[in-house]
């Protein structure tokens, strides 16, 4: 007998909530012992489910990291939104770097799975997410070049201001010893990344923005 359309409902919101309980314990322990350091066996038991369970939604290991991943890479996506052609330069920039500093706040685990990832060499990032990586820079460095056209914006490197500014917004989760030690302070705080917000975007603005266009 067909099963109903209330069961059926039923069974996405166990999978949903089961597979969000996964990845929430696998990025945790991934984050800590590293992708050869973790077993199914302790996802399985941390998330409280059986192992078979971990199988039943994903075919292997690989597959439960490369899951990870994917959903980093599309927070990353919305934060490259702020960047749009038809704003203007300044506030787009001052949004970005807010928006992606907030991430790496909120979800220290997932910034530090993935630079782990690349420090190793990358290994488990498919062709197919570094493809479309590449696309989205492509992209989103042609608005900056838009804008330096329209002399809206200085005339730089922007796959090296990428960069730049990647490197400064992820620093403060992927290395937050060195950060707090910088700071002189034991653990990070949501005023640090306020002050932090502002100072990079000063910063950036004022190297960047033709003199009457700099918004502060």
């Amino acid at each position: 007998m067909p099963k109903s359309r209330t069961a059926d409902k039923l069974d996405e919101k166990i999978r949903a909530r089961n597979m969000r309980i996964i990845l929430h314990v696998a990025t945790d322990v991934f984050s800590r012992k590293g992708f050869d350091g973790t077993r199914i066996a302790e996802i399985a038991e941390l998330a409280g489910l059986p192992k078979a369970n971990i199988y039943y939604y994903f075919a292997s290991k690989e597959e439960v990291y490369s899951a990870i991943i994917a959903n980093l890479i599309a927070d990353w996506d919305d934060a490259l939104s702020s960047l749009r052609a038809d704003r203007e330069p300044a506030e787009a920039l001052r949004d970005y770097v807010r928006v992606k500093l907030e991430y790496t706040r909120n979800y220290p685990r997932e910034s530090r799975l993935f630079a782990s990832e690349i420090i190793q060499g990358a290994r488990f990032l498919s062709e197919k997410d570094r493809a479309h990586m590449r696309l989205a820079t492509d992209r989103h460095a042609a608005i900056l070049e838009q804008w330096m056209s329209e002399g809206r914006m200085a005339m730089i490197n922007p796959r090296h201001f990428f960069i730049i500014l990647w490197a400064a917004t992820q620093f403060y989760s992927d290395f937050e010893p060195l950060a707090c030690d910088a700071l002189n302070t034991d653990k990070l705080t949501p005023a640090d990344f306020d002050i932090a917000a502002d100072t990079i975007v000063r910063t950036v603005l004022a190297g960047v923005m033709p003199p009457n266009r700099h918004t502060g």
